[in-house]
């Protein structure tokens, strides 16, 4: 597509800090683009980052964007495509500064600006943030990205943004909005979700994955109009698929109700429309925005003690039995003065009866044990593990040795006035500009949504629920979104009435304690799920097996349920 003004082309490159290296030059080499964006970020990445600024504090930045850029930052000026990411991380100063550099070496014209504020560590005491932690920071908008494009960069690095906030910024920069055009902001920020975790938009991690090929997905783009409407889609011959399905799972993922809260707008999710524009093409208009909220969400990193895992492989016959040896032993050889202050066991029944080979009749137990002291974790566990190696269960042995034990971090969010953030543009020349908050605020309000109409009553059959719908999944510090679609309008009249609170937790037991606060999207037949203090403090906790709930609905595809034989034997059933 020629770049006429009407269309800015803004494509991903990067989903997670440690994504495809080579995803920048095929965007770059792939087809046209205005705006390569990088999401580099993440809630334990944040963690790891501080751990590098600890032992060095000119780290703390993304090191492996600088080395993408020293492959491509020339091919970006030559096709006179600007670069946007926020792999600045908690050093976004010095990225710019390593970048200018990398350019001089490699004799490339290239303006390099950066975006800084959101650290709030050095302002702990001011704004009230608690002791002892390695990272605060406050979730920025897209202006400072915009002023940085409009003051001449070519290549703008922030730090911690909204992940939408890479696509904010240059429609702000192309379109020149202002704070009062909402609901061009507001479908931005949703074309801006869609692309942050790159090929997931693009058939990665994807339900119905048997239905396309997604040996290698390409990355994904967004053709962004001054309205706020955008078509995703991917440059030609690439691999994977955009569909609505597709784009469905990806709104679906890390988001709550209707009312999808950031800097610079609300924006309702329930108004979101996506319809088909061809293949590998799917537009996203109709988003309404509302004013922002008047703080800013903070993420809030600190060392929350240490850890340690031992895992047991219990091979064969009386696999419960052989768990339970392996507790009682370990009561007896650990003094309550020398217990760690959490031990977790968890038996995983990996194994098969009659099975053909050893691993494939084998289960595995796994004690994970945290206390704020290393010694706890550390020599005694290991010994209480490894000397009842000769008086435990026959066929004892472990996946590894045990190791000395590591710190574990926790991620907790806080709320700042905005107005107590100093968001700051670095141009390319040096001039600082502040970049002020949104100047009209509101707290959401209730939406009401109707239920679809049920599906009539009919025969049913007891079957797996991802059968008839797609699922997706993830964390938010310590809680987990699980997000669910129905493929079918009549699988959306079903779903609605069927996977309330309630079934949730009778088909995921582990939910059965927890709050779980239920969403209903009509537009994308979706209900989403919030499940509070399903992972403990954080990923960088490692609370359960699935420490993310990166897999939490593909476990709820796989639970039966009695559905309507109507939808089963559907043609829209995935083979």
């Amino acid at each position: 597509m020629a770049r006429d003004g009407t269309v800015l082309r803004i494509g991903n490159a990067s989903g997670f800090y440690g994504d495809r290296f080579a995803a920048m030059r095929e965007m770059l080499t792939g087809g046209p683009l205005d705006v390569l964006t990088g999401d580099y970020l993440a809630e334990l990445t944040m963690l790891i980052l501080a751990r590098d600024r600890l032992k060095d504090p000119s780290l703390g930045y993304a090191r492996t964007f600088l080395r993408q850029m020293e492959e491509c930052l020339g091919l970006a000026r030559e096709r006179d495509v600007k670069i946007v990411v926020n792999a600045g991380g908690l050093n976004p100063a010095r990225l710019a500064e390593e970048l200018r550099a990398l350019a001089r070496r490699l004799g490339v014209e290239a303006a390099v600006a950066h975006v800084e504020g959101d650290d709030l560590l050095p302002r702990r005491a001011e704004l009230g943030l608690p002791d002892g932690l390695l990272a605060a920071n406050a979730y920025l908008g897209g202006f400072g990205v915009a002023a940085c494009l409009t003051g001449g960069a070519d290549v703008v690095v922030t730090g911690r943004v909204t992940d939408a906030a890479l696509v904010v910024g240059p429609g702000i920069a192309r379109f020149g909005w202002t704070p009062e055009d909402l609901d061009a902001l507001a479908g931005a920020v949703v074309a801006g979700h869609v692309l942050e975790c790159g090929a997931q938009a693009t058939g990665g991690n994807y339900a119905f994955f048997r239905e396309h090929d997604v040996t290698r997905p390409g990355f994904p783009l967004a053709e962004l109009r001054a309205d706020g409407s955008s078509v995703i889609t991917k440059h030609p011959g690439t691999g994977g698929a955009v569909t609505t399905g597709t784009v469905t799972a990806q709104l679906l993922y890390e988001t709550g109700g209707p009312h999808y809260l950031g800097p610079d707008v609300t924006a309702r999710l329930d108004t979101v429309r996506l319809t088909g524009d061809g293949p590998d093409r799917v537009r996203i208009d109709g988003v309404r925005g509302e004013a922002p909220p008047p703080t800013l969400k903070a993420g809030l990193n600190r060392l929350g003690g240490h850890l340690n895992e031992v895992v047991f492989v219990l091979t064969g016959l009386d696999i419960e039995a052989k768990a339970d040896l392996v507790r009682r032993q370990f009561d007896d050889a650990l003094p309550p003065g020398a217990r760690p202050a959490e031990m977790r066991w968890t038996l995983a029944r990996t194994d098969h009866p009659d099975a053909p080979t050893e691993e494939a009749a084998s289960a595995l137990l796994r004690l994970a044990a945290r206390d704020p002291d290393p010694a706890r974790v550390g020599r005694e566990l290991g010994r209480a593990a490894v000397e009842s190696g000769l008086s435990g269960y026959p066929g004892f042995h472990l996946t590894a040795p045990p190791g000395p034990g590591a710190p574990y971090g926790v991620f907790t969010a806080a709320h700042i006035d905005a107005k107590a953030v100093e968001h700051t543009a670095v141009l390319p020349d040096g001039r600082r500009i502040a970049v002020p908050p949104a100047p009209v605020t509101s707290q959401p309000g209730p939406v009401e949504v109707e239920l679809p109409e049920p599906l009539p009553a009919g025969p049913t059959r007891r079957a797996p629920l991802g059968l008839v719908a797609g699922a997706r999944s993830g964390d938010k510090g310590g809680d987990a979104n699980l997000g669910v679609w129905a493929r079918s309008a009549d699988g959306w009249r079903w779903l609605a009435h069927a996977l309330t609170v309630e079934e949730l937790r009778e088909l995921l037991p582990e939910t059965a304690e927890l709050p779980v606060t239920r969403h209903l999207l009509p537009n994308l037949r979706a209900v989403n799920f919030t499940i509070t203090g399903l992972l403990g403090e954080g990923v960088a906790a490692r609370h359960r097996f699935d420490p993310q709930a990166k897999a939490l609905g593909e476990w709820l595809r796989a639970r039966r349920l009695d559905i309507p034989t109507t939808l089963l034997d559907s043609p829209e059933a995935p083979l």
